[in-house]
């Protein structure tokens, strides 16, 4: 926790929203495919050192069917929390999810950073970093029902609930960008690439003034 605490005193000087950089937040709903969209970006942009793709840290032990992330159990999710360990933090499904701290000081030093995060927390990520751009990943409601089903994790019932939980929750604000994830994954990470690449031209360019 030593090196949130120093970037927690390091940004204490300047005000929020944290400039510069880019935060780019990866939403939508389960099973639309967003860890994949992502992974093709991260594999595509592999020698980019202006990107960071986060890893999270979630209180869900990671397996072959879900994303690469890190784990901690509830008590010990709480105390990192309580320690300033993470830029961002929510909860969802009964899980909580967290953004590594170290977040803060990527974008506040003019890189991209990449987060699959939950759209509720939106607001709170407009007030913390000034260039925020927002990728909705979609796709069929008969899609994601199929995707979520193959996972094995949640009955059919749970299945429905959780895709009407996602419907009834709309984006809205400057930029967002939708893309639909219901066809072959090239065609979705490439225009997931393009707004990575707008974002670090975006970058580059507020370096300069």
């Amino acid at each position: 926790m030593m090196v949130s605490a120093l970037i927690e005193r390091e940004l204490s000087a300047a005000a929020f929203p944290i400039r510069e950089g880019v935060f780019v937040a990866v939403v939508g709903p389960s099973g639309a495919g967003k860890d994949t969209v992502i992974g093709y970006a991260r594999a595509l942009f592999a020698e980019e050192s202006r990107l960071e793709f986060v890893r999270r840290v979630i209180t869900r032990p990671s397996d072959a069917a879900s994303e690469d992330h890190d784990t901690l159990a509830d008590a010990a999710f709480a105390e990192a929390e309580a320690d300033g360990a993470f830029a961002i933090s929510w909860e969802a499904h009964g899980l909580r999810y967290g953004i590594p701290a170290e977040v803060d000081w990527s974008v506040a030093n003019g890189r991209v950073a990449i987060a699959n995060v939950s759209r509720a927390i939106i607001p709170v990520l407009r007030e913390r970093y000034a260039n925020l751009a927002i990728v909705e990943i979609t796709a069929s409601p008969e899609i994601l029902a199929e995707r979520l089903a193959m996972r094995g994790r949640e009955s059919r019932g749970e299945v429905l609930a959780r895709l009407s939980r996602s419907a009834n929750v709309a984006l809205s604000g400057p930029g967002v960008t939708s893309i639909d994830n219901g066809g072959p994954r090239e065609a979705a990470g490439e225009r997931f690439a393009e707004v990575l690449r707008k974002a670090m031209a975006f970058s580059d360019m507020s370096g300069l003034i």
